[in-house]
């Protein structure tokens, strides 16, 4: 599998729900009849054998080390990694052999740049530490999986039975350069996740040919070393016995049925150990885990996303140290279970750390260039022009990793060593498990009364909890968090999903599928094969070229705007091929293309918007036409509204920043618990698809209003002395004029720590005060630009034990408007230059100034007020003609305008 995250993400950074720890200790030895002593509780794993190969793949190693990163001991001192591994209960490694992993001019493609030369430098060391081998040949020049099983450069235009002795001749070549190398090679892998091809080939005729010349290598050079064949998708109905089915039928000779198995997709650990048991019993061969892991943070380390970054997509386990051991733990003793036939588990790149932190992304960018140390170069795009060539980048596994970011093993390292002995830790809390609600719009959402909380030696509980009443802001479509309390204090967490309302039937083909109607025999509905959600979907593949479609019709729609949505996995069309997705309804129509990205790579376009009259029919329809070899699935079609717009956002997004940089524990705890409502409730309504403008208003105003409100800490005993209000208008220019200070004062009594002040009932200032005991304290407000009116106004003082109103005062207000200003000219001589002059003597002052002839504006221009001097304004006028011209001026200020008289102007000349 190549393990990149998906394309494109909003991102946005998400939080984990679960406890996230990184404790560190090496193995303790444990007790000669009982358990170790450890910073983890891991429950022995029962019916272990003690030949079990407790293995990890660490092909990314080298490319590693030469990026810089430094593996180091438990002690945190620098080590040899393969030392370390050893030391934490490890047996064997596994490593990836790409064939040519370069472009013509020696770039490499990344993922570790894992040639033949580099699985005998792993090797080497792996051996020299005691260790045994697997070598899994990807028999690609890059990574192989259940969406990309490319045949090598040199053997893309070989038939299959050339590449069978192609894949025999590779085989050995590499098999014989790490016997000369004297690495312990005990096991072989011929294909790596080789579900739906290998090399190249596909069908089961072609790829027994592939699988039987890699295993003929192995026999001849390492003839005590096992053969494994991998699959994956272990969850679906039926695969692995028709895998294993046709195997036998061609006399595959191999020893090893090796499956994939991760937590997140892979279905349940009893169904593992069922598929894989039905595989060693029916068919004689020994089966294991070849790659499994498990996420203990969800926080990326390197700048590159990784491929689990949601706590949605890791609900199995906590996310933690602890949860990465118990899922590890768990997949032993699946493995175990099957009984003798259970050989071994191996984790998958538990040492794929980040050359840099997201903050050095450059320098990090040069490094995965440099050394092939991320999960592809751009180098790659050469040969993986669709993947690879979009999305190279870092590691996308950092968080699975079981070594810290600085090189440091995770306790969770030790879990192979744990199994054999059991572990145990003083019990603590490892997580609460997320709840997870999905209703259709205008459903009422009810959070459940209980969650579970999960703690490390395996145990669990049901405790009740209280939910944040956050939810009753939910409008419209949208994923919404909602935080909640148990009864013991634990933080829970809620996400509801608010889907708009699906008009078709069926959507995942999960239960009656005649609603659908399909041609073409290439297509299966209700398969089990890859579902974007659920366990079914529809299903396409077929070797030669074909076609398919997939509609349904939905009668007596309501009238409204519609698009069509679907999700669809799949790879292996040509630049023919085509899907597209339509929704129709009379003459309306719209369409709009799938992309085929690649497995899990989900393409999940949605049409433009059709209207529909009242009563309407619409029919949604999936149209393919594909080359040979390519496949998919198509999951979770969608008939729903269209969405309206929302409205900007942006105001109250940066309102709910400042309010979530405020240090909460500085204030009272009933106006702290105020702000947390009023930010979850702006949380909610930026979650919302399309935020109503009532919506965003209410949201803005209860953010101001509660950070108002917000009331310091301090060692008041009493509520506030009773303050005073007073005012200086009249006092401060000798006008009655719209700008005048407010005064707070009290004279002595117990202190405020905040003034409110109102103006007609409306507040218009909140000023922090210092509290000082019973000592003096004064404020003062400026009052500008108020017209002529009487204004009455009131206050309180507030500190943490209440509340105290201040004696009002009254501010009359006459004077507000300028003074009247006074026109004059210099025109003496009569002629047609000449200037106006407007002089204010003495009064309020203006702030913009207007000449006027007659009615029209002639001249404009700003003043400095500075009440009550005077102020004046001139006009200069030129090449006037002769005759009687009538002026006035304006001067003008917030509260309003006053003008002068007219003055006549006569030009005589």
């Amino acid at each position: 599998m190549s393990h990149h995250p998906r394309p494109a993400r909003l991102a946005a950074v998400a939080a984990s729900l679960a406890l996230v720890t990184t404790a560190l200790a090496a193995a303790p030895a444990a007790a000669a009849d009982g358990p170790a002593d450890a910073g983890i509780t891991v429950p022995k794993v029962e019916n272990l054998p003690a030949d079990f190969l407790s293995g990890v793949d660490v092909s990314s190693a080298i490319a590693l080390e030469e990026s810089g990163v430094v593996f180091r001991d438990a002690a945190g001192q620098p080590a040899d990694l393969f030392d370390v591994l050893s030391d934490a209960g490890i047996t064997d490694v596994r490593v990836r052999v790409w064939n040519d992993p370069f472009d013509t001019a020696g770039n490499g493609y990344g993922g570790g740049d894992n040639d033949v030369a580099h699985a005998v430098e792993i090797g080497k060391r792996a051996t020299d530490a005691g260790l045994g081998v697997l070598v899994d040949f990807h028999y690609s020049d890059f990574w192989a999986d259940p969406a990309k099983q490319q045949a090598p450069k040199a053997w893309a235009s070989m038939t299959v039975a050339q590449k069978a002795v192609a894949v025999k001749d590779f085989t050995t070549d590499a098999l014989q350069e790490l016997e000369t190398a004297g690495v312990d090679v005990r096991t072989v892998q011929v294909g790596n996740e080789t579900n739906n091809a290998v090399a190249g080939v596909s069908g089961w005729d072609g790829m027994a040919q592939i699988f039987s010349a890699g295993s003929a290598a192995v026999r001849a050079v390492f003839p005590d070393a096992l053969v494994a064949v991998h699959f994956t998708n272990p969850e679906t109905s039926g695969r692995y016995a028709g895998y294993a089915a046709n195997l036998a039928s061609r006399s595959v000779d191999y020893d090893v049925f090796a499956s994939s198995y991760y937590p997140f997709w892979h279905g349940t650990l009893s169904n593992l150990t069922s598929v894989l048991k039905n595989v060693a019993d029916t068919h004689g061969k020994k089966v294991m885990v070849a790659e499994t892991s498990w996420a203990y943070t969800l926080e990326d380390g390197d700048g590159h996303g990784n491929v689990i970054d949601l706590p949605s997509e890791a609900t199995q386990y906590p996310v933690s140290v602890q949860g990465q051991a118990t899922a590890v733990r768990d997949v032993i003793q699946a493995v175990a279970n099957v009984g003798p036939a259970g050989i071994g588990v191996f984790y998958w790149e538990p040492a794929w750390l980040p050359v840099g932190p997201p903050s050095a992304l450059d320098a990090n960018k040069a490094l995965w260039e440099a050394h092939g140390s991320g999960w592809a170069s751009s180098f790659a795009g050469e040969y993986d022009p669709h993947d690879a060539g979009q999305w190279y980048g870092g590691s996308a596994w950092d968080n699975q990793a079981l070594f810290a970011h600085d090189g440091t093993p995770l306790e969770s390292l030790n879990v192979f060593a744990y199994a054999r002995t059991g572990a145990v830790a003083p019990r603590e809390v490892t997580g609460v498990a997320p709840v997870h609600l999905t209703v259709a719009e205008g459903d009422a959402v009810t959070l459940p009364a209980t969650v579970t909380v999960s703690y490390n030696d395996g145990s669990s509980e049901v405790q009740e909890v209280t939910w944040s009443d956050a939810a009753e802001w939910i409008d419209g479509p949208g994923t919404y968090s909602i935080a909640g309390v148990t009864s013991s204090g634990l933080a829970a967490a809620a996400t509801v999903v608010v889907a708009q309302r699906n008009l078709l039937r069926s959507p995942g083909f999960e239960g009656d599928n005649s609603p659908w109607t399909k041609t073409g025999a290439a297509l299966t509905v209700g398969a089990w094969d890859d579902p974007h959600s659920g366990e079914r979907s529809a299903h396409f593949w077929a070797a030669g070229s074909y076609s398919f479609t997939l509609s349904q019709r939905v009668e007596g729609v309501p009238a409204g705007s519609y698009v069509a949505r679907a999700a669809l996995q799949g790879d292996g069309e040509d630049a023919a091929s085509s899907v597209r997705l339509s929704v129709s309804s009379g003459s309306a129509e719209a369409s709009v293309p799938f992309s085929m990205d690649g497995w899990r790579n989900w393409s999940m376009p949605a049409t433009a918007p059709i209207d529909v009259a009242a009563g309407g029919s619409v029919t949604v329809t999936v149209t393919a036409t594909l080359a040979g070899g390519a496949w998919g699935t198509i999951d979770d079609l969608e008939l729903v509204r269209a969405a309206p717009t929302g409205v900007d956002t942006s105001a109250l997004a940066a309102d709910l920043a400042a309010a979530e940089q405020i240090d909460r524990s500085a204030y009272t705890p009933t106006t702290a618990t105020a702000l947390q409502t009023a930010i979850e409730r702006a949380h909610i309504v930026l979650s919302a698809d399309a935020p109503s403008r009532t919506a965003v208003d209410g949201a803005t105003a209860a953010l101001t209003d509660a950070a108002d409100g917000l009331v310091v800490v301090d060692a008041a005993s009493r509520e506030p002395g009773r303050g005073v209000l007073s005012h200086d208008n009249g006092w401060d220019t000798g006008l009655q004029d719209g700008a005048y200070t407010v005064r707070m004062n009290l004279w002595w009594g117990e202190n405020g720590t905040k003034l409110r002040v109102f103006e007609n009932g409306e507040r218009i200032a909140t000023v922090p005060l210092g509290y000082g005991g019973v000592a003096a304290q004064s404020a003062e407000i400026p009052v500008t630009g108020r017209k002529n009116g009487v204004y009455v106004y009131t206050g309180e003082l507030v500190n943490s034990q209440g509340t105290t109103a201040l004696q009002p005062v009254t501010v009359t207000v006459t004077d507000a408007n300028p003074g009247k200003p006074v026109l004059s000219h210099d025109n003496k001589d009569g002629d047609g230059t000449y200037t106006l002059t407007a002089d204010l003597w003495w009064g309020t002052n203006a702030t913009t100034y207007r000449f006027y002839e007659g009615e029209i504006l002639v001249g404009e221009g700003a003043l400095v007020a500075a009440t009550p001097g005077a102020q004046r304004a001139t006009l200069a006028v030129t090449g006037a003609a002769r005759g009687t011209r009538t002026y006035r001026v304006e001067f003008a200020n917030d509260a309003g305008a006053t003008s002068s008289k007219d003055l006549a102007v006569a030009v005589r000349k």
